[in-house]
Formats: structure tokens, C-alpha cells, sequence
């Protein structure tokens, strides 16, 4: 189970027989120089893992600089005359159905090969963005067309890095697991630097493949449109109908591929590169190779695409909302929360007043006294009985 097939003299130590374990006549699970070791390694694992995450989203969004153009485009008057919600026109006729609508969609297999291969050039077109913007406002802001399609994508992005950007648990578990079976002679670590660059292209793939599968929907529901093409969001179109499940496996995908490189540096860092760890520098050469074209993928193609084709579930984001506008209605809930909850104990020290005394109070107050009692717990009916006594209900 050794991750090597020798052992370096100057990297054994002797177990010190001045450490806790070791002055109670008892051996250390683990070593302080595995200690050491082990908290160096967590240290770069999570440095990689903010550093990726942040290049990740500063490229992907340099990327999509021109769609600020696209959606300021939307406000002009000549893209109001293109999009006339009067105007006759063919479904294949429109610039979405000659860019989605050919031959190579006719089966399955074809369209799959048509997606994987369009991801590489032109992943996100300009009739793309205008026809899913068109359909997102549509489905879930019909009485409005004001809305910054870019903005929310920005502020969607936003908080989606900070999902990104975490370690979690099982996350954690993969780690040890990884470990574990890195023995020497499996060449372990060179078979996972390639999942990382499937599941990008399985991902790409997939995003291109849900915008065409729209196009066609169209393109089965009417031949004729009027006004601009008109897509529908839903749910179905992902798999397990779970928009959120691409950003999962986006997160997973950042997250293994920053363990490449980090384990790379720990154990150059650790042990030197001349280590037995490197005695196979080709391998060393394709894994990070393979690293560095994962995060130009992830970045430049699979990014955009996630970030605008995720935006076609049945549901819209909470990004929808200004940020203002959400710490406001948080606040505001936080306060009916706290009131409610002074309401409930009030009731609850009244109840416990009435309870400890005897059912019936004598008439001590005068009548201002009683009515000032009853406005400040409106919760106890007290009701006037014969002479001076008062009935607690």
C-alpha cells in the first residue's frame, strides 16, 4: 500500500520518546511529522481550491463582458422592429431555428455529436442569449420587459461562487479516499486528472443539447411564430429535473482538479522533486496539462453556458431580486419572527399569572386600571361578572 517503491532515508524519523504518548510507555497514531505534513497538505488543498474557483469565475465572466452589449442591444429601437410581436415568420426562418434546426438533429446520437462539437466554437451565439432572455421574462416576468437579463446572470453567478468555493464534507472523504488507494504501480492519481476534463465536456455537452432540445419543442408546436421565438423554461430539461445538479457536479469538477495540482505542490513541496513520488515525469507532464486545459474549459465554455442555460428552470433564482430589495424582506421577516414571538411569550406569562392565582380575582382597580390591563393583553377575555368580582376566561 506503499505510494512508492522506496523509501527515503531522510524522511523516517524515530518516534520521540519525549512526546506525550511516548513518556507513557504508548506510540503516537500518528507521528508529529505526519502532522506536520498532513496540515501543510490541507493548507494547499484549500489555497488551490480558492485560487481555482476564483480564476475560474474571473475568466468566465471576462467571457461574458459582450453579453452587457447584447442586453443594452435589447433596448434599442431596431431590436424592437426585429422582434415586432406582430410580425409573421417561419420557425426555421428565424435566426435561432437556422442556427438549432438542420439534418444533424434529426436523431439522438446526432444531435449529442452536433453539441459536444459546438461547445468548442461559438458555445454561447448572440440568438441564444436573446431568445432564452426573451423566454425566461416571459415565463416568470410577463408584465414587464425591463428586466437586466445580464444583471441577474452577474448576481446569480454570485451567489453560486460562494457554494463553489467550499469544501464540504464528502468532499473531504474523497480526499482520504484518494489517499488511500494511491499505491505505488496503480498510477492512481494519472486516471483521476482525467475525470475532471470528462465531466466538463459531458457537462458543455449537455448545456448545448438542452438549448437545441428547446428549439425543436418550438419547432413541434407551431411552424409559424409571431414576434420573437418563444422557448419554454421547465425543469424536465435537466438531469433529475434539477437545474442545481450542474452546478454540483461543476463544484466537484473544480474541486478534483485543484487536488491535482495542490497534491502536485505538496509533495514537491514536501518531499523535492527528486522525490520517488516524480519518477515518472511524463505522467507528472500529463497531469498537469490536463489540469491547465480543464480550467481554460471550464472557464471560457462550460461557465457561460452554465450560467445562462441553468436560467431555464421551471423556477427563477432569488438573484432575481435586487439585493436591497432581499436584506429588506429578510428584515422585515426577521421582525414579524421576533414580534410574534414576544406575543407568544407574553401570552404565555399571563397564562401562568392566572393559573398560579385564585380563579376568581377580587375588584381592586378602577375601571381605567382594568381596561388598560385588558389592551395589553388582548389575548385574555376578562369578562364582568356579578358585583366586584372579575371572571378570567
Amino acid at each position: 500500500m506503499l505510494p512508492c517503491n522506496r523509501v527515503l532515508l531522510d524522511s523516517t524519523k524515530s518516534i520521540n520518546s519525549e512526546d506525550h504518548c511516548g513518556s507513557r510507555g504508548m506510540t503516537s497514531f500518528m507521528s508529529q511529522s505526519g502532522i506536520n505534513q498532513l496540515n501543510n497538505f490541507i493548507f494547499v488543498l484549500a489555497v488551490m481550491q480558492i485560487v481555482y474557483s476564483v480564476v475560474t469565475m474571473a475568466l468566465g465572466r471576462a467571457k461574458m463582458k459582450r453579453w452587457k452589449r447584447w442586453e443594452d442591444e435589447t433596448k434599442t429601437i431596431e431590436y424592437m422592429a426585429a422582434n415586432d410581436p406582430n410580425r409573421f415568420r417561419f420557425t426555421r426562418e428565424t435566426t435561432f431555428g437556422r442556427r438549432h434546426m438542420n439534418k444533424f438533429t434529426n436523431t439522438s446520437s446526432l444531435l449529442w455529436i452536433k453539441c459536444f462539437l459546438r461547445q468548442f466554437f461559438h458555445s454561447v451565439a448572440k440568438t441564444d442569449y436573446l431568445t432564452l432572455r426573451h423566454g425566461f421574462i416571459t415565463a416568470h416576468l410577463p408584465s414587464t420587459n425591463a428586466l437586466n437579463f445580464q444583471k441577474y446572470i452577474e448576481r446569480s453567478l454570485e451567489d453560486d461562487f460562494k457554494v463553489v468555493v467550499g469544501i464540504s464534507p464528502f468532499m473531504w472523504l474523497i480526499v482520504v479516499i484518494f489517499l488511500l488507494v494511491d499505491v505505488h504501480g496503480w498510477n492512481i492519481y494519472l486516471w483521476v486528472s482525467f475525470l475532471p476534463l470528462i465531466t466538463v465536456l459531458v457537462i458543455g455537452t449537455k448545456l448545448e443539447t438542452i438549448v437545441a432540445q428547446m428549439a425543436l419543442q418550438l419547432e413541434n408546436q407551431e411552424n409559424v411564430i409571431i414576434g420573437s421565438p418563444l422557448v419554454q423554461p421547465n425543469d424536465s430539461l435537466f438531469w433529475f429535473n434539477q437545474p442545481q445538479f450542474v452546478l454540483t457536479l461543476l463544484h466537484y469538477t473544480l474541486f478534483i482538479n485543484a487536488f491535482e495540482l495542490a497534491f502536485f505542490i505538496w509533495v514537491t513541496w514536501q518531499f523535492g522533486i527528486s522525490s520517488c513520488y516524480h519518477e515518472h515525469v511524463e505522467i507528472i507532464v500529463v497531469r498537469v496539462v490536463l489540469a491547465l486545459m480543464v480550467q481554460v474549459l471550464c472557464s471560457y465554455i462550460t461557465l457561460p453556458l452554465y450560467a445562462l442555460v441553468t436560467q431555464m428552470g421551471s423556477h427563477f433564482k432569488s438573484a432575481l431580486l435586487e439585493e436591497h430589495i432581499t436584506q429588506a424582506i429578510k428584515h422585515w421577516h426577521t421582525e414579524v419572527k421576533r414580534k410574534k414571538k414576544n406575543k407568544l411569550q407574553g401570552l404565555e406569562s399571563s397564562v401562568a399569572t392566572t393559573q398560579i392565582t385564585s380563579p376568581e380575582i377580587k375588584l381592586s382597580a378602577s375601571a381605567h386600571e382594568i381596561q388598560e390591563i385588558s389592551e395589553e393583553s388582548p389575548k385574555v377575555n376578562i369578562v364582568h361578572q356579578n358585583e366586584s368580582q372579575i371572571g378570567v376566561d
